[in-house]
């Protein structure tokens, strides 16, 4: 059968994106359809537009620092729609360069909605097309419970085109992006608290390093309040009163919700095509990404394996290069992938926690050193780093590298290199620093924590 299409890519976010320029680069006729925004979740509200907010929040402690520097900086106050504007007219030109990169591939660009007639069939916009094969990579959504007043709330989404800004926020949720956030909304001005339903927030990751960046938070006027859930949220005036589980109301003027994201599986016609999911809603794929419908793929978000841009995009290259070349067929290998929090300060991450280290090993060593950066000996600011490696003894392997402080996640960039590489701890030992840097302590940390 003569198919409209080699691939047709549902999505056009990281993932999407990448499999369909470089299949396309490999010859094959590709379309690719989007019902939101070029560039997905990461270029339109995640990563990038986070991290520029980021920025922006972190010239409060820049300017306050700089007087100890011998600047006399006359802060004038911070205007929202100045960052908020600057960063959309960024993304709008990320969203033109996505554009212009799949037009340059030869990839047609379909806008709308797009729906699986059956395992070879796209509806779009009244009109029908089909293909040999068909990827799925539609991401996720921002996930909201259901309760009294949640149509008050906002998301992450929302977050980025806010009309005002807010004199007091209450951020809910206990993963990566509430704590950013916390830290965004605190660093632009905000009276901030950020409230968790567990006894610690940031599940998954190290446990000294959530309690080390807990500590910090409260040092940055985030007001943490864990073990707490919000039982109804009701609008008073210009703003809202949250009811608490434990009876308590507090006051805010804005109320976001980052408690998790769902595949964005929904309205697909993903069950007509012979598509199964998981108990979770996720998208069900083999290890090369294969669903139950034997000519259709999924990578990204909606696989739910590790949510994260860079590894869309691996998942993304594996699909290109086992589809449309003769090239050995690849796979990605989901351990030791580093990833950063960029909270205040930063956390960067890779390999290993100490609790999963104990679990795995009969005995490790654990290397720690906790410092106040040297930016701060001068400044008098109290924020502190924390660095960390977790080794098995038995081979002088490096497990674990964990790092909380500044530019985290480009130091920790690096490790990864090096764990993907087998580094042992002598190998970090035998490693010459550069004098003065943070990232020195990693390779001349000595004494096992006790």
């Amino acid at each position: 059968m003569k198919y409209d299409y080699d691939l047709y890519v549902i999505g056009a976010g990281s993932g999407g994106v990448r499999a369909a320029r470089m299949s396309a680069g490999h010859g094959a006729k590709v379309a690719v359809a989007e019902s939101t925004w070029l560039g997905g979740t990461c270029v339109n509200v995640g990563c990038v537009p986070k991290k520029l907010f980021v920025y922006g929040s972190h010239f409060a402690e820049d300017f306050e620092d700089a007087a100890s520097y011998g600047w006399s900086v006359g802060v004038k106050g911070f205007d929202w729609a100045t960052l908020r504007d600057n960063k959309t007219a960024e993304i709008k030109r990320l969203n033109g360069i996505y554009g212009n990169l799949l037009h340059g591939a030869g990839v047609e660009i379909h806008e709308g909605r797009a729906l699986l007639a059956d395992a070879h069939t796209i509806e779009m916009n009244g009109s029908v097309f089909t293909a040999e094969t068909i990827l799925v990579a539609t991401g996720s959504w921002p996930t909201v419970p259901e309760f009294p007043g949640s149509e008050h709330v906002i998301t992450s989404n929302e977050a980025f085109y806010l009309p005002s800004f807010p004199e007091r926020a209450v951020i809910v949720g206990g993963g990566y992006i509430a704590v950013e956030f916390a830290g965004i909304f605190a660093g632009l001005g905000a009276r901030t608290q950020l409230l968790y339903r567990g006894p610690l927030f940031l599940r998954g990751f190290d446990d000294g390093i959530r309690r080390f960046v807990a500590d910090e938070l409260a040092h940055k006027e985030v007001n943490l309040r864990f073990d707490t859930t919000v039982t109804a949220v009701d609008r008073t005036g210009a703003g809202y009163a949250l009811t608490l589980n434990d009876g308590t109301v507090l006051h805010a003027d804005l109320v976001m919700y980052a408690t998790g994201r769902h595949p964005n599986t929904r309205n697909l016609g993903l069950a007509e095509a012979g598509v199964q999911l998981t108990e979770s809603g996720a998208v069900a794929v083999d290890e090369r990404y294969r669903t139950s419908a034997e000519n259709i793929y999924a990578i990204g978000d909606v696989i739910d394996r590790l949510q994260l841009t860079p590894v869309a995009i691996a998942e993304g290259m594996c699909i290109a290069n086992n589809l449309f070349t003769s090239r050995p067929k690849r796979t990605l290998s989901y351990s030791d992938v580093p990833t950063a929090v960029f909270c205040q300060p930063n956390i960067g991450t890779v390999g290993l926690t100490e609790q999963a280290a104990r679990t795995r090993f009969e005995d490790i060593d654990i290397f720690e050193s906790t410092f106040r950066p040297m930016k701060h000996t001068v400044s008098g600011r109290a924020e502190r780093t924390l660095m960390k490696l977790v080794v098995d003894p038995a081979d002088d392997r490096v497990l674990g590298v964990h790092m909380v402080g500044a530019d985290a996640g480009e130091i920790i960039q690096g490790m990864a290199v090096a764990l993907k590489a087998g580094a042992t701890k002598a190998h970090f030992d035998a490693t010459v620093g550069i004098h003065p840097t943070a990232a020195e302590e990693f390779v001349t940390m000595r004494e096992v924590r006790q």
